[in-house]
């Protein structure tokens, strides 16, 4: 998805991962840090060009680029240069299993994650939890759940989402039907037919079921769901609706959630500028100016200070 909006720009003219590593070591060594060339060379490479400066980095001075610049920078700013220096699926990777280590769970960020990427993401991301963690993304989000959550979210791990872009009306009246019939009035025993509609349809088709739900039932899907359901299986269903309508405007409206009101959201704005810098961050901000009427830039902009926000609206760029 939104990989038609290439990111060009990124590659720069003569990638030289050699000299972008020696520029970072130039800017991390003696009394001060060098911010500036840092933001430069991070923000304006791919995820796979920061893979081979990292590369290169401990080929030239035997040391991890991430060692030497948690020693140097701090705060928001060191948080989302580390989460540069990772592919977006590690990055991702660890997001969960911070999300399930200690005493609580964080679901709200299990079912951001799990319930927005595609099947390809799905399974880059638990090859790279396996990678990191030594340790299974299903058994430790089965572990960490229960109930209907952990159903849904089991589904959705298992990558099966259909990806082709025909629609066909007539599973769209079945599914609806069905959904009709597991939702008003008999929810309970039934989420079987939202795990499989939600989890397995494709966008494409799940919009024309949304239309078609519409028709038998006379009011949205996402009533429905709100009436039925509470807490983290509403959640889960209502951002799984909501990215078969739109997924830029989802992450749009989770952005600009994480900048209203008194205090920023650091981790959520780091989490999907990063995540989402090479797929769909193009569109996101598009859908952020017509939802909120201003640009994702000076949300940014007015929201985040010092060399953090210099490197998100690199990003933003």
């Amino acid at each position: 998805m939104g990989s038609s909006h290439s990111t060009n720009k990124r590659h720069h003219h003569g990638f030289d991962a050699d000299r972008d590593a020696k520029k970072i070591h130039s800017a991390c060594k003696g009394a001060g840090t060098d911010e500036k060339k840092i933001i430069e060379v991070l923000s304006s490479r791919t995820s796979q060009q920061r893979q081979q400066i990292k590369q290169k980095y401990k080929a030239l001075y035997s040391k991890d680029l991430e060692e030497d610049l948690k020693g140097d920078l701090s705060g928001n700013f060191e948080k989302a240069v580390l989460a540069l220096l990772d592919l977006p699926c590690e990055y991702e990777a660890r997001e969960l299993q911070k999300a399930m280590k200690g005493a609580g769970t964080n679901e709200s960020l299990l079912i951001e994650i799990l319930c927005t990427r595609n099947n390809k993401e799905i399974v880059n991301i638990k090859e790279a939890y396996k990678r990191l963690f030594d340790k299974d993304l299903e058994s430790d989000v089965k572990g960490d759940t229960s109930g209907s959550l952990r159903k849904i979210l089991v589904t959705l791990l298992e990558a099966s989402r259909d990806e082709t872009q025909q629609v066909n009306a007539e599973l769209a009246e079945q599914d609806a039907t069905d959904l009709y019939k597991a939702g008003e009035g008999r929810w309970g025993t039934e989420e079987l037919a939202f795990n499989v509609v939600l989890a397995k349809r494709s966008y494409t088709q799940l919009r024309a079921t949304f239309q078609a739900y519409e028709k038998v039932c006379g009011k949205d899907i996402e009533e429905s769901i709100k009436s039925e359901t509470s807490g983290d299986l509403e959640k889960a269903y209502l951002t799984l609706v909501s990215c078969a309508k739109d997924c830029p405007g989802y992450f749009a409206s989770l952005l600009h959630k994480s900048m209203k009101g008194a205090g920023t959201d650091e981790e959520t704005l780091i989490r999907i500028l990063v995540t989402r810098a090479e797929s769909d961050l193009p569109a996101i901000k598009e859908k952020f100016q017509q939802m909120y009427k201003e640009s994702l830039a000076e949300a940014v902009r007015s929201d985040t200070s010092g060399d953090f926000r210099k490197l998100l609206l690199a990003l933003l760029h």
